[in-house]
This record gives C-alpha cells, structure tokens and sequence, in this order.
C-alpha cells in the first residue's frame, strides 16, 4: 500500500487558485506521515468536453479517479464564478459517480478553498457550493476554526468555511500573510484529520 496523502485538486485560471493550492499543500507537508499531491484539472470548451492535451504543458498532472480513490482526505480549490465554482472543476465532480457508487471517498475528511476578484464575490457561497458534491460523497467537511487569529484579523480573504482570497479586478494581488497562513492552517488540519480517520 501506498504511503498517504492528501490530495489538493484546483483549477487556476489567473494563478490565484495555483498560489493557494501550493501554500494548502505546505501546511499538508508540516504533519509527519502523510504528503500532499498536487493535481489540476483541464479547461473545457463551451459544449463541455475536454479541450486540452491529456497532461499539462506545465504545473501539476491533471487529475485522475485514481487520485481521488486512494487519497486520505481531499483539499477542493476553484475561483469564485457568479457565487459557484468554475466549470472545469465541476466537470471533474460530474465524472466521480463511479467513485460513489464504489463508496470510495466516505469518511475521507475534505475542505475547500477560493479566490476572487472582489471582495465580496461570493466567496462564501462558491465554498458552500464546493461542498455540496463532498457531501453527497459522504466525505467529513473540515472548516477553519476560529482558534486561527487570521479568521478576525483579514481584511482581505478567510472564512470559517475554507481558506480564501482578494485577488483585486485585475487578478494581480498576491495572497498576503495572513491568506497564506489560513491556507497553510486548512492544509495542515486536513492531514491530521486525514491520518487520524484512517487508522
């Protein structure tokens, strides 16, 4: 068998999303005994089919069932479109039935996280939306508690719901320290958990 891990599965569109999912997986990477496997998942066209090269010119692999079979717990990522998560993401969730038929992914415990453009653009109803697909997978919904300062202290992204950013109207505001760390914090929670639920 092999070693555990959590899987950080994200679609990026401008790099916001990517930035989270790397500092998600650093705080996987602070818990002794689990990794975290980073995956991505392929643009779609407007008639929803895969339009892009089966892997990646760049970054990540995309994901495959597989990934999510055997992973200990699951970190979800997307940017915020319209209050929901973006299609391509959604397109991936559309194909998992196997995986709940099979039961696969209950008990397994599972956070989200996003990032948008304005300040109050959904990003708690895109991560309500994340969650509802997790759910019917019979997955353990992980939060941020409020034991992290950061939930009370940013001005920018950060609910109890899952880790969040402001990437400002043109997309090019960096996560700050405090978006990194609540990242880090969902990261590193899931893999306790993920550890634990597993034994």
């Amino acid at each position: 068998m092999s070693a555990p891990y959590i899987l950080v599965l994200y679609y990026s569109r401008h790099g916001a999303t990517a930035d989270m999912a790397g500092q998600v997986a650093r705080g996987v990477e602070t818990v002794a005994g689990i990794s975290a496997r980073l995956r991505t998942v392929p643009a779609i066209s407007p008639v929803c089919e895969q339009t892009e090269d089966e892997i990646p010119a760049t970054g990540p692999l995309y994901c495959e069932p597989e990934d999510l079979r055997d992973c200990a717990g699951l970190v979800l990522g997307s940017p915020t479109r319209f209050g929901n998560m973006a299609s391509p993401l959604k397109y991936c969730l559309d194909q998992t039935a196997g995986l709940w038929l099979s039961g696969a992914m209950i008990d397994k415990p599972a956070a989200v996280f996003t990032s948008t453009s304005s300040l109050h653009g959904g990003q708690e109803s895109t991560l309500l939306s994340m969650m509802l697909p997790l759910l019917h997978h019979g997955m353990v919904l992980v939060g941020l508690p409020y034991s992290e300062a950061g939930l009370m202290t940013s001005r920018s992204g950060g609910t109890p719901y899952g880790a969040s950013h402001w990437a400002g109207p043109d997309n090019a505001r960096k996560l700050d320290d405090e978006e990194s760390a609540l990242c880090r914090a969902l990261g590193k929670r899931v893999a306790r958990l993920g550890l634990g639920l597993a034994a």
